[in-house]
C-alpha cells in the first residue's frame, strides 16, 4: 500500500544561475510575466490556428449542427479546465498536470503524460513551421519553403532564450491581432446575419441557413460525434495559462482568472464564429470547402483581399502557436528534469531564469520534425503527426484521475488553498472521465477521417513511454531501497540478518 502524497508549495523565486533551483528549493525560473501578458495568453491560447483551417472539414461533416459539436468539446474542455485550475490554483507550477499527475496518482503518471505533452508539441513545432511557411512564401517566393520554416523557427526560439518576459510580449501580440480579429469578425459577421450591415450585400445570410438546405442535422445526428473528432483538437493549448503562471506575479490569482473566464472565452470565440459563418452562407457552400470557412464568409460580405486577411490573421495564430508550442514545451522538460525524469540540465536555468537546455533540446526536435516534412511527409511525419494526435484527449483523462486523489489532499493539508472548486465533485469529475474515455473509443470507430490510425499510434506510443517510465521508476525504487540498506547502521544491519 503505497503513502498518501503529500501538497507540495512549489516557489518562484529564482535560483542561481545555471542551477536547477535556489537554495530554498525555489523552481529557478522568474516571475517575468505581467498580469496583462497572462491574461492575453489565458484568452488567445484557447484560439488555435486549428479553428481557421480545421473549421470547414467539421461544417462539411455535420452541416450547422457543428456547432453542438463545438459546444459538447467546448463543454468538456471547461470541466477539465475547471479541474486543472482548482489543482494548480492551490499549487502554481511550471509542470502544471504533470506534476499534479506525479503527486496524486504516482511518479510513473507525471513521467508518461510529461514526456507525451513535450512529443505533442514539439510535432506542433514542425506542423505549424509548415504551414507559416506555406503563407510566407506565398508572398515571397524567392525565399524557398524550407527557408521560411527555418527563419520563423529560429526568431521565436531567440526570443525565448532572452526571457520569459519577451515570450510574453510576443505572445501579448499575437494574440492581440486574433482577438481583434476574431472579435471584429464576430460584430461584422452578425449585424449581417441579421440586416443590419449597411452597404453589404448579404442576401444569402439569415438563420433561415441554420434549418434550411438538408436541416439543422443534414447528415443525422451520428454526425455529431464525428463533429467532435474534428475539432477536439483545435481546443488544445488552454491548459497553457496554468504552465505559464509559475512564472508571473501572482500565480494563484493568474490561475483563478484564467480557469473562471474559459466558459466565455470558448462561447464567444469558438461558438460565436462558428455559428457567424454558418449564418452568412449554407454549410454546403462549395465556397466554404474551396476557401475555407472564414475567407468565404468575408467574401460573401463582398470585403475585399478576404483570402489575404484571413492569411495575415492565420499568419498570426501560427506565430503564436509556434511560440507558446516552444515555451510549453521547454516548461514541460524543465519540469520533468526537476523532478528527475529528463536530464538535470533541463532543470538548470540561466541568470534570467531561462531553461536554456530545455528550449535548444526542444526545438532540435523540432527542427528534425520540420526535416521530416520535407523528406519523409506521407511516411516518417505523417506517422509523428498520428501518434501525437490523441495525446489531448490522454491529458484530459489524466487531469480528470489526478483532480480525482488531489482534491482529497488539499482538504486534508490545506484547504485554504481551495480558492477554485470542480463544481459537483466527484460526479461531474466521473462523467467528464467517463465522455473522454467514450470519445476515444469512438475514434476506434472512424476510418474515414483517420480517427482509428491516430487513436492507435497514440495508444502505440503511450504504451511505449509508460513501459520506460515503469522500468525507471522501478529501477530508481530499487536504488533508492538499496541507499537506504547502506545507510543502515553495521549493528543494525547484524541484527536484520540475524532476524
Amino acid at each position: 500500500m503505497t503513502s498518501q502524497p503529500t501538497l507540495k508549495t512549489t516557489g518562484n523565486d529564482p535560483g542561481g544561475p545555471g542551477e536547477p533551483g535556489g537554495p530554498d528549493g525555489s523552481s529557478g525560473l522568474q516571475a517575468g510575466l505581467k498580469n496583462r501578458h497572462l491574461s492575453m495568453i489565458a484568452i488567445g491560447g484557447v484560439i488555435g490556428a486549428g479553428l481557421f483551417v480545421g473549421s470547414s472539414s467539421g461544417i462539411a461533416t455535420a452541416g450547422p449542427g457543428i456547432l453542438l459539436s463545438y459546444a459538447l468539446v467546448g463543454t468538456l474542455v471547461v470541466l477539465v479546465m475547471r479541474m486543472l485550475g482548482e489543482m494548480s490554483a492551490a499549487n502554481p507550477t511550471s509542470g502544471s498536470f504533470s506534476a499534479h499527475a506525479d503527486r496524486a496518482l504516482g511518479p510513473w503518471a507525471g513521467f508518461s503524460i510529461g514526456w507525451l505533452y513535450w512529443f505533442f508539441w514539439v510535432v506542433v513545432l514542425a506542423v505549424e513551421a509548415t504551414a507559416g511557411a506555406v503563407i510566407l512564401e506565398g508572398w515571397i517566393p524567392a525565399v524557398p519553403q524550407w527557408a521560411w520554416a527555418l527563419i520563423v523557427m529560429l526568431v521565436l526560439t531567440a526570443t525565448n532564450l532572452v526571457s520569459v518576459g519577451s515570450y510574453g510580449e510576443f505572445e501579448f501580440w499575437f494574440a492581440g491581432i486574433k482577438v481583434v480579429a476574431i472579435a471584429a469578425f464576430i460584430v461584422i459577421g452578425g449585424l449581417a446575419v441579421f440586416g443590419l450591415l449597411p452597404g453589404v450585400d448579404s442576401e444569402q445570410a439569415g438563420l433561415s441557413n441554420l434549418t434550411q438546405h438538408g436541416g439543422f442535422l443534414p447528415h443525422g445526428a451520428g454526425a455529431i460525434l464525428t463533429g467532435v473528432l474534428l475539432v477536439v483538437f483545435s481546443f488544445m493549448g488552454s491548459e497553457i495559462a496554468t504552465l505559464a503562471a509559475g512564472e508571473s506575479e501572482n500565480p494563484q490569482q493568474a490561475v483563478t482568472k484564467a480557469t473562471n473566464s474559459i466558459i466565455w472565452r470558448v462561447a464567444v470565440f469558438y461558438l460565436g464564429s462558428i455559428f457567424v459563418v454558418v449564418a452568412l452562407l449554407p454549410w454546403d457552400s462549395k465556397s466554404i470547402t474551396d476557401d475555407g470557412s472564414y475567407v468565404a464568409a468575408l467574401d460573401s460580405l463582398g470585403i475585399p483581399h478576404a483570402g489575404q486577411i484571413m492569411n495575415f490573421i492565420v499568419l498570426t495564430s501560427v506565430l503564436s502557436c509556434l511560440n507558446s508550442g516552444l515555451y510549453t514545451a521547454s516548461r514541460m522538460a524543465f519540469s520533468l528534469g526537476q523532478r528527475g525524469d529528463a536530464p538535470k540540465s533541463f532543470a538548470r536555468t540561466t541568470g534570467n531564469g531561462v531553461p536554456r537546455t530545455a528550449i535548444l533540446a526542444s526545438v532540435a526536435f523540432g527542427f528534425v520534425a520540420v526535416f521530416f516534412n520535407y523528406k519523409f511527409p506521407d511516411s516518417v511525419f505523417l506517422f509523428l503527426v498520428n501518434s501525437s494526435g490523441a495525446v489531448a484527449l490522454f491529458v484530459w483523462l489524466v487531469i480528470c484521475f489526478s483532480q480525482l486523489r488531489m482534491r482529497k489532499i488539499i482538504q486534508a493539508e490545506a484547504p485554504e488553498k481551495l480558492v477554485v472548486k470542480m463544481w459537483l465533485y466527484p460526479y461531474l469529475t466521473y462523467a467528464t472521465a467517463g465522455l473522454i474515455v467514450f470519445i476515444l473509443g469512438y475514434m476506434l470507430t472512424d476510418t474515414e477521417h483517420d480517427g482509428r490510425r491516430t487513436i492507435l499510434l497514440s495508444l502505440l506510443v503511450a504504451a511505449v513511454v509508460l513501459a520506460i517510465a515503469f522500468v525507471k521508476h522501478r529501477g530508481r525504487g530499487s536504488r533508492d531501497a538499496d541507499v537506504a540498506q547502506a545507510k543502515v547502521p553495521e549493528q543494525g544491519r547484524d541484527e536484520v540478518s540475524a532476524g
